[in-house]
């Protein structure tokens, strides 16, 4: 899944509630998360529901593991509750399989806004949402430090 596959699918979609649907079903995509990543260390802060992220090093689609712009990383999560599942499933699309230096790049407030997000998540959310890009930025930054 790409950001680009979801805008397409977003724009087939004439409200906002078979958005919401279409959401929960992205979350539903995402492999379990093993209980030994459910830690503290893994949970993420900020967010009302309960959220973990996990990243690790890994090969990039070409097989390399680093390069110029740092090591690939590759993420895993879960949530407690549906929709932010499907918010983890977003935010995977856009960063998972991508540099450190890469997900340092990223705007995610340009692809949330062309999503619609910004306009039709609650503040919490909103607030969760962006813990949990920040969480991803510092996991690649301490990538990047390694």
């Amino acid at each position: 899944m790409t950001i680009a596959s979801l805008q397409s699918d977003f724009e087939l979609l004439d409200d906002w509630e078979d958005r919401y649907r279409y959401i929960i079903e992205l979350g539903r995509t995402l492999k379990p998360l093993p209980d030994a990543l459910r830690t503290e260390a893994t949970k993420v802060r900020g967010c009302t529901s309960q959220v973990w992220l996990a990243s690790e090093v890994g090969a990039g689609s070409d097989g390399v593991v680093s390069n110029g712009n740092g090591p690939v990383l590759h993420f895993q999560g879960d949530s407690d509750a549906h929709i932010v599942r499907g918010l983890v499933a977003i935010i995977f699309a856009l960063y998972d399989g991508k540099t450190a230096r890469e997900i340092l790049a990223i705007e995610p407030e340009t692809v949330f806004s062309a999503l619609g997000l910004k306009d039709h998540l609650s503040p919490q959310r909103s607030n969760g949402l962006a813990s949990m890009v920040e969480r991803i930025r510092a996991d690649a930054r301490a990538a990047l430090a390694t």
